[in-house]
């Protein structure tokens, strides 16, 4: 029986000109098309194939699994401000309880006493627990994070990215992407 895999199931791992990913969370994949159309262009150097080969008129290519930039891409130090970024430095977990869902962001300080929205005041919390807390002073609300907020690197958000391997990693990826299974998110 022979197997027929959509090309739009063959994205392709993009590393940077070193050979490590550009981000493991989300983890850089381009669509099959991005990958060949950067080949053709001569912007990445093909690393890994697919089994899969793609057809034109007058031309065949093997789908490219692997693909490492020509040009190296220095990471920014420091990430942007975001609701997703702070979720990802705090592990995806609410800093009072450790609930792992209905993920909201919660002022230290509050806004209504003059906190401001940055990294240094703002943590993962459940709604619940940001219900519970609401225009508190962490003192006054007994609820203290577990992890003080601070600005995180792109170095600690890739750490705590691999906490979190995605549900299909292609066997070609493997040696380019460093998964800690030891640590629990």
């Amino acid at each position: 029986m022979t197997v027929h895999v959509s090309p739009d199931a063959c994205p392709a791992l993009v590393l940077n000109a070193d050979y490590r990913p550009l981000s493991y969370f989300p983890l850089s994949l381009w669509s099959w098309q991005d990958a060949i159309k950067a080949v053709f262009l001569d912007r990445v150097n093909i690393v890994e194939h697919y089994d899969k080969v793609v057809h034109s008129p007058s031309f065949e290519m093997q789908l490219p699994s692997v693909v490492a930039l020509k040009d190296y891409i220095r990471p920014t130090r420091h990430p942007a401000f975001t609701r997703f970024n702070v979720f990802l430095r705090d592990r995806f977990t609410c800093q009072y309880c450790g609930a792992a869902n209905d993920l909201t962001f919660d002022h230290l300080i509050p806004r209504s006493r003059g906190g401001q929205t940055t990294w240094e005041n703002v943590v993962a919390a459940c709604a619940p627990c940001n219900l519970r807390k609401g225009g508190k002073m962490p003192d006054d609300a007994k609820m203290w994070p577990a992890q003080p907020p601070y600005r995180p690197t792109m170095q600690d958000l890739h750490s705590n990215g691999r906490l979190f391997p995605p549900n299909h990693l292609h066997e070609s990826w493997l040696d380019f992407l460093y998964w800690d299974t030891e640590l629990e998110p």
